[in-house]
């Protein structure tokens, strides 16, 4: 399996910087790395930043989030079968949600071949100080960012007085009491605490229960259906009985009386079935919070 990290933050937060930073360790220790790189505009100067030899795809227009998910999936496809490389980073817009760009990384066709080891979130120290400047849907982006870090990086501390810098600390340890928060210049990161990050990635056969993952906060559960089948509304009433802190689901479900396995997707409470004419592996992504406790349909 290839570990992945998504680099997660604000505009200008500094997460560019940490990500060539983050590059130049990893060729230091013989590793390749490839990039996918998020960015709002229609042209893709952030990309720039990473050197020619490296495998890199660009998702314009913050498109890796959303409708876009099946793009991005086809990129992390391409990069699987055409590129050489140990270690993904996929670096989001500043405008991207977690969930959402965790969303986009998970496909039931690779989600077995990759290891996520965490989201790092890159915040901006003097912009949390002065948060209450933001509109309230900005400010509400920057704070998700924040809650749903595996890795806090408490970037531009240098701008900041020691009294400011302990204040941004304990507000960003009160709002995500999980993550690691390192304070940073230039968003640069130790490589060795990535690597200690833990997967946030449980796997599990629908027919074995699993001891529940360490306290995780956002994280993602592949479940392979393994010679079992359902109704849509046996497999509906297991949806409806899920906690809200189940963001999203996709996957292909084995229902009765139908050839294939059905492509099933939920979000925010909706759920869709689409009928599919192939027979593709039945497994289900689901995303959320505390995953690994979660009973799984069947068992």
């Amino acid at each position: 399996m290839k570990d992945v990290y998504l680099f997660s933050g604000f505009l200008g937060s500094g997460k560019t910087s940490m990500l060539t930073d983050v590059i130049r360790q990893l060729k230091e220790k013989n590793l390749k790395p490839a990039v996918i790189m998020n960015e709002l505009g229609k042209l893709p100067f952030d990309s720039q930043a990473v050197e020619k030899d490296i495998p890199l795809k660009e998702m314009l227009e913050g498109c890796i989030c959303c409708s876009g998910a099946e793009k991005t999936e086809a990129q992390i496809q391409s990069l699987l079968l055409d590129s050489d490389f140990d270690v993904l980073i996929i670096e989001t817009t500043g405008a991207a949600h977690p969930v959402e760009a965790l969303d986009a990384v998970y496909s039931p066709l690779f989600a077995d071949k990759l290891n996520v080891k965490g989201i790092v979130t890159v915040a901006d120290s003097k912009l949390w100080l002065h948060r209450d400047t933001l509109t309230p849907q900005v400010r509400s982006l920057f704070m998700e960012q924040i809650r749903h870090a595996h890795l806090l990086l408490a970037n531009k501390t240098d701008l900041l007085t020691e009294a400011e810098q302990a204040q941004v600390v304990y507000e960003l340890q009160s709002l995500n009491p999980h993550a690691f928060i390192l304070q940073t210049t230039n968003g640069r990161v130790p490589l060795s605490l990535l690597e200690n990050l833990k997967a946030t990635t449980q796997m599990d056969k629908a027919d074995i229960v699993k001891a529940p993952i360490a306290s995780m906060q956002l994280g993602s559960r592949l479940v392979e259906f393994t010679d079992m089948e359902f109704t849509q509304e046996q497999f509906e009433e297991w949806v409806r009985a899920l906690p809200e802190t189940i963001y999203r689901m996709k996957g292909y479900v084995p229902i009765e009386g139908i050839k294939n396995p059905m492509l099933f997707q939920y979000a925010y409470g909706m759920v869709q079935w689409l009928p599919e004419y192939i027979k593709m592996p039945a497994k289900l992504v689901i995303i959320g919070e505390n995953v690994g406790t979660l009973p799984v349909i069947g068992i």
